[in-house]
């Protein structure tokens, strides 16, 4: 069985010599494919010895302590059934060993931090890319319709049609996924109240 090394760096370098596909498909905000592990929640932020890695296979580098061109926040919550699933904290970020992808979190609120030292695009799938969990139009990690789930996503209230991945981050933006018993009635979760220090 090989190790874990050798898988990143065989994945890596698959990444690499699709590179200018993935920055295509980015910038033109088509849904970026996701490299994310088919497991039932709790989803846990990966360890702190694989988060560059995740960064990297996601299409993004270290970028702690460069001055920052675009400095944006997207909120995003995860329902399942209707209970809330954790996002956690420190998605793409690690302060002990300064690293600090361009997408990440902080804590445990969902807010999702876009900061960059170059003005781009980012979308959805990158963040999951980072985290190790799998989504697609139809499932989140491994739950969908297999298990009589339906996802159906909200973009500040309004639903969205097509691939989750593809969503483009903004600010202010409120995303919502929500997983629910197929034929049942879903509606958008309430907007996400921003701290008044991100006003």
């Amino acid at each position: 069985m090989p190790s874990r090394d050798t898988v990143f760096a065989s994945i890596a370098a698959l990444v690499v010599v699709g590179g200018a596909v993935g920055i295509g498909l980015v910038g033109s905000a088509q849904p970026s494919r996701v490299f994310g592990a088919e497991t039932a929640p709790p989803w846990p932020v990966p360890a702190v010895g694989d988060r560059l890695d995740r960064a990297e296979l996601a299409g993004m580098q270290n970028v702690w302590g460069e001055d920052l061109a675009m400095h944006v926040h997207t909120h995003l919550s995860i329902t399942v059934d209707g209970a809330a699933v954790t996002i956690p904290g420190d998605i793409g970020h690690d302060a002990d060993t300064k690293l600090a992808a361009p997408l990440h979190t902080h804590d445990t609120s969902g807010i999702v931090h876009v900061e960059s030292p170059r003005r781009e695009s980012f979308v959805l799938g990158q963040l999951f890319t980072e985290w190790d969990v799998h989504l697609d139009a139809v499932s989140i990690g491994s739950l969908g319709p297999d298990d009589g789930l339906e996802l159906t996503t909200f973009v500040d209230g309004s639903r969205w049609s097509g691939d989750p991945a593809g969503i483009r981050l903004s600010d202010f933006e409120d995303v919502a996924l929500v997983l629910a018993p197929r034929g049942e009635s879903v509606t958008a979760p309430p907007s996400f109240a921003w701290p008044p220090d991100y006003r």
